[in-house]
């Protein structure tokens, strides 16, 4: 490359502008539809990029969602442990009043969890909403879903055990719990499918960039060659005839 930069009067000719370039087509007039190819190239491995960002953001906030939700989903199986405890004739009425205190704390324990549960400022497990993500530059997105995760929610508000009481409600607030769950999980996966399509994609696009690049340099390259030797050839033809012209003049007026 050196040995090429140093040739004199070169530098404004377009196979020598595109080896200095590495192979990049920077103006149209060296190549239309081969900038055209190239920029729409480029356009796409941003828009994978960005939408890699996003799916990066969409896994967090649903790493965070479901770490949520097994807490919830711990204090319900505490609850109903305490629950089954609860339901013994012996105990007397102090004993069914100090595990309900228990009873109250985890009910607490839940909607705090459910309202501080954030990401990004966006809360995850007090409401139930959906966050779109753009995945691309193409429209293609994923979601994260929001869930409500308080006891309001789930039907447990109040929940009492010192006198009559139905724990099925806690076993149906375990369900939806777990489906919560599972429909995090769920898009967890498809977040990181996406990912993985998004990082190979923009690998096969760079690739190809690179290896276009690398032809459009070895081209380049090879026509300089070819313009300098058909240059030198030009500059001994044109030597050798100032030569014999030399010679002529001569020979006329010995």
């Amino acid at each position: 490359m050196s040995s090429i930069s140093s040739v004199g009067g070169y530098q404004d000719y377009s196979a020598y502008s595109t080896i200095a370039s590495g192979g990049k087509i920077n103006k149209a007039a060296e190549d239309a539809a081969g900038l055209a190819i190239q920029e729409k190239t480029q356009s796409q491995v941003k828009g994978l990029d960005a939408g890699s960002e996003n799916l990066t953001s969409a896994k967090s906030a649903l790493n965070i969602e479901e770490g949520a939700l097994s807490g919830v989903e711990d204090y319900l199986q505490s609850i109903k442990e305490l629950s089954v405890k609860a339901m013994n004739g012996t105990l007397s009425q102090d004993d069914k009043e100090s595990i309900q205190a228990q009873i109250k704390e985890y009910l607490k324990g839940i909607n705090e969890t459910a309202e501080s549960t954030t990401y990004n400022e966006k809360n995850l497990t007090n409401n139930d909403g959906s966050l779109k993500v753009a995945s691309d530059g193409n429209g293609s997105t994923e979601t994260v879903s929001t869930n409500n995760a308080t006891t309001d929610a789930l039907g447990i508000t109040g929940y009492d055990v010192t006198g009559d009481f139905d724990m099925s409600v806690i076993d149906k607030a375990l369900e939806k719990v777990s489906g919560q769950r599972s429909e995090t999980g769920a898009q967890t996966n498809g977040v990181e499918h996406a990912l993985s399509y998004n990082s190979h994609a923009a690998m096969e696009l760079n690739g190809y960039q690179m290896d276009k690049e690398e032809d459009n340099a070895t081209a380049a390259l090879q026509e300089l060659k070819t313009k300098q030797a058909l240059d030198s050839y030009q500059a001994v033809l044109q030597k050798q005839r100032q030569e014999d012209e030399q010679q002529k003049s001569m020979a006329i007026f010995a």
